[in-house]
């Protein structure tokens, strides 16, 4: 496999490629100095570590040919530029029109065509079914890959994530004698007695034994050894249904409409720049009324309207009228000259005010074990649609009335505040004190690190998960917010470290929808089309089953789960009604209508797909 790129991405792709999926890799680097390029050249100085450099400036076709993409079957862009990535992209599909294509593109829509134009190279080569899958292109941003593993490790902690169909599940570990959890599906390991806290760890037995991990074991070994060992299970963390406003009734909706006018913002048309100009105004009339009265004897009313309708130029000329009248006529417009725009403008700010004061929703005084997000960006409105899913509540921060996620906080009914989560008293508001989870998602590494910092000093357990950019950073963070707070989760990730294992998954093929790394190895969960594997055609899900090598996780009908499309979306996000069933019946039959997913190690994924027993002596995954 080949990658193209010097950051943060690039260097935590060779890893997992590397250490967790046993691929040989081969780096294409600018320079080696620059970026990440010394610790990919680390791992290219390790001998334990099969990966390969290539430094060239740019990634041309005799670079590409030089890296081996002729006979490579997976190529990952992840410059920083699109147009790179883009050009790049075309030369690889032209050397080697079957090479998997992996690309990183910050332009959503320019992705897109560039994803169905390369793939409509595929499809006119006449390739169908798996092979056409694992020559494809697929294109991933930052936001693809950052919002299932945000929003896991808020909502239930640490844990591998797998997103499919939009909804969220994580690998967590239940201690030996926990009970099972209603949101468990399935066991994907039991684990040793040495990493029942750690099953990433690569300190393992050599072989599974008694003592050791066993992978996707049978049901008779997972219920016995729940007792005495750690057991590695697959929790749904979201659930399929459109995230709404909570349902009230009449009598609470008028009463909560009698709070919220209550608590509405009038004080806005109270402000002294309001006050000063209608004062002024009002000062101006009353001199106008006074004059008038005086060159114009009548009723007080006319004295008054009169000069209302000159200023407001409403009136009709005083042509007909005495001298006085004329001229007071003319002064009176010349003023609404020099006061209404005022007026106009101090008028429009309290609007824009008011309207922004009420779209604040602050949360209720009863509120607890809530999660508090602050940042409704691109990242942040897409983490907030998906919380929804879950039975969590939220109460969002964000500063800016304009943000893309305002309005979907609003559709939702999710308190908001419209302020600065760095400012006093702010985070109080959002009761830091009694929420479970904080999620900051603003853009600013710094900004993160100080709201995290002030929300510890407030509540020192709550599980906190921030977005940075810096990798190495993050990892500092990490180390001393943990140091400094044994007692709680502190989560500081980095975009390229959240995008590792979906990149690397991808390079895998498109129908690799994720990786777990467990100890040595690693669990690959795989969208299969039932028809032609005789080791699912026919059988129920109960005798699918192979132990140690492959599950049936879910089970749907392939014409409904291609077209379940994005038909209706909340935020970037899925919202329909998935296509997978994830508790099929042990006894349903696989026909070969079906597609399922499947949770597998590495040698029975080879075994299922092409259906050749690997060598007996080859090492498990």
């Amino acid at each position: 496999m080949v990658i193209c790129g010097d950051d943060g991405l690039a260097h935590r792709l060779a890893v997992t490629l590397d250490a967790v999926c046993g691929e040989a890799v081969t780096v294409v680097l600018p320079s080696r100095r620059e970026g990440h390029a010394p610790e990919i050249a680390a791992l290219h100085r390790d001998p334990r570590s099969p990966v390969e450099l290539l430094v060239a400036a740019r990634p041309d076709e005799q670079t590409l040919r030089a890296a081996g993409v002729e006979r490579a079957a997976a190529l990952a862009l992840t410059y920083r530029d699109d147009q790179v990535n883009l050009t790049a992209a075309l030369v690889a599909r032209s050397i080697n029109p079957t090479v998997r294509l992996v690309i990183r593109m910050y332009n959503r829509q320019r992705g897109e065509h560039l994803e169905r134009l390369l793939d409509r190279a595929v499809s006119a080569l006449g390739r169908t079914g798996d092979m056409a899958l694992d020559m494809s292109t697929t294109v991933l941003s930052d936001t693809d890959t950052a919002v299932p593993e945000l929003v896991a490790a808020a909502a239930v902690g640490q844990g591998d994530t797998l997103q499919v169909d939009g909804q969220v599940f994580r690998g967590v570990v239940r201690p030996a004698r926990t009970p099972p959890q209603s949101a468990d599906l399935v066991t994907l390991a039991v684990l040793s007695g040495a990493h029942q806290d750690d099953p990433a760890s690569e300190d393992s037995p050599e072989t599974p034994g008694e003592e050791g991990t066993q992978l996707l074991p049978d049901t008779v070994t997972s219920y016995h050894r729940q007792f005495t060992h750690g057991r590695l299970m697959l929790e749904e963390v979201t659930h399929h249904h459109r995230p709404e406003a909570p349902q009230r009734d009449r009598r609470r909706y008028a009463a909560w409409l009698r709070a919220r006018l209550a608590h509405l913002p009038w004080k806005v048309f109270l402000s002294r720049e309001v006050l000063s100009v209608f004062g002024a105004l009002a000062a101006i009339v009353l001199v106008l009324a006074m004059a008038t009265a005086l060159a114009e004897p009548g009723p007080l009313w006319k004295s008054v309207y009169l000069p209302l309708l000159d200023i407001f130029t409403m009136g009709d000329p005083a042509t007909d009228e005495s001298p006085a009248r004329r001229v007071l006529q003319l002064l009176a417009g010349f003023a609404g000259l020099a006061v209404m725009p005022l007026v106009v403008a101090a008028t429009m700010n309290a609007t824009e005010a008011f309207r922004q004061a009420s779209v604040e929703h602050p949360p209720a005084e009863d509120l607890r074990d809530h999660i508090v997000l602050v940042g409704l960006g691109k990242i942040g409105t897409r983490v907030l649609a998906q919380l929804r899913t879950t039975a969590h509540q939220v109460v969002v921060i964000e500063r800016d009335p304009h943000a893309r996620g305002v309005a979907l906080a609003r559709e939702l009914g999710v308190p908001l505040l419209l302020e600065d989560a760095g400012a006093p008293d702010v985070l109080d508001r959002a009761r830091i004190r009694q929420s479970k989870s904080l999620l900051v998602l603003t853009r600013d590494d710094g900004e993160n690190l100080d709201i995290v910092m002030a929300a510890r000093e407030s509540n020192p357990r709550v599980r906190v998960v921030m977005r940075l950019y810096d990798d190495d950073f993050a990892a500092t963070v990490s180390r001393t917010m943990r140091a400094s707070y044994p007692d709680a989760t502190t989560r500081s990730r980095s975009v390229s470290a959240l995008a590792a294992l979906p990149f690397a998954a991808a390079m895998m093929g498109r129908h690799v929808l994720g990786i777990m790394p467990v100890e040595r190895g690693s669990l690959l969960f795989t969208a299969v089309d039932v028809a032609g594997h005789p080791e699912l055609e026919g059988r129920s899900v109960h005798q699918a089953f192979r132990e140690n090598e492959w599950r049936v996780l879910a089970v749907g009908s392939a014409a409904e789960v291609a077209s379940a499309g994005p038909t209706d979306t909340l935020g970037g996000l899925r919202l329909d009604r998935p296509g997978f069933d994830w508790r099929p019946a042990h006894g349903r039959i696989l026909r070969a209508g079906d597609r399922v997913v499947v949770v597998s190690t590495r040698r029975g994924l080879d075994f299922l797909m092409t259906g050749v027993q690997p060598h007996p002596t080859a090492p498990r995954a």
